[in-house]
């Protein structure tokens, strides 16, 4: 969180508005983020999250990935946090 508010601030001192991706430019899995999420507050996320396949989405890339490079270029924003660490 503390990542993406900063790269807000910077966005926000910008003369001109512009559009910018933050991101990790780390891929993870809905499964881990869950699985991190639910840990820190001492559950397993098996017992609460439920999948249903009618729900999953075509395969239409092989990866998902931000890539913040103009917000790094721009606006010297990198991120500090893993995704570990922000849950």
């Amino acid at each position: 969180m503390r990542d993406y508010v900063e790269a807000m601030w910077k966005m926000l001192q910008q003369e001109e508005a512009e559009d910018f991706v933050v991101a990790s430019g780390i891929t993870t899995s809905i499964r881990k983020f869950c699985g991190i999420a639910f840990a820190h507050v001492g559950l397993n996320y098996k017992d609460y999250v439920v999948t249903d396949p009618k729900f999953y989405r075509p395969v239409e890339v092989d990866i998902l990935l931000g890539n913040a490079a103009k917000a790094k270029a721009r606006l010297d924003w990198t991120p500090a946090t893993s995704v570990a660490d922000s849950c």
